[in-house]
């Protein structure tokens, strides 16, 4: 068993596995940034200045009208709606895949591009020479 673990992390897979969740991760973190401090301003300045994060619907008996509140209505684990904070995240899936949309379109242009490059214009030198040798086979 501990050999077919070895084998099995030996293989490329899991390290591409890896790489991708580690740079998943850190990707996940400049959209979060960029939706927070660039889209959600203007969405804000759109909605006359209303931030998302704050808006909660309360089944609790804590108030919830400052985002103070609301941090310790979550720590005191009073029943929260927190369509906001949705609302957010809603935005920052759509961002997500937005861009992995356009970087699956891209490689996808890129890899038909580089097939067409590969592929061969004509037959190959070899392969005219054994379409002569089968030729004169069929010949005798």
């Amino acid at each position: 068993m501990w050999k077919d673990f070895k084998a099995f992390l030996a293989k490329g897979n899991i390290l591409d596995l890896a790489i991708a969740v580690i740079i998943g991760a850190a990707f996940a973190a400049v959209v979060k940034t960029f939706t927070d401090g660039i889209v959600m301003p203007f969405v804000s300045k759109l909605t006359g200045g209303v931030d998302f994060k704050d808006k909660v619907w309360n089944l609790g008996s804590m108030p919830v009208a400052t985002p103070e509140q609301i941090d310790a209505a979550i720590k005191a684990k009073e029943p929260l709606i927190m369509y906001g904070q949705f609302i957010n995240d809603l935005i920052n899936f759509i961002i997500v895949g937005f861009i992995m949309f356009l970087l699956a379109r891209y490689a996808i242009k890129l890899f038909k591009g580089l097939e067409a490059e590969a592929a061969p214009a004509g037959p190959s030198n070899e392969e005219v020479l054994l379409a002569e040798i089968r030729d004169l086979l069929k010949n005798k």
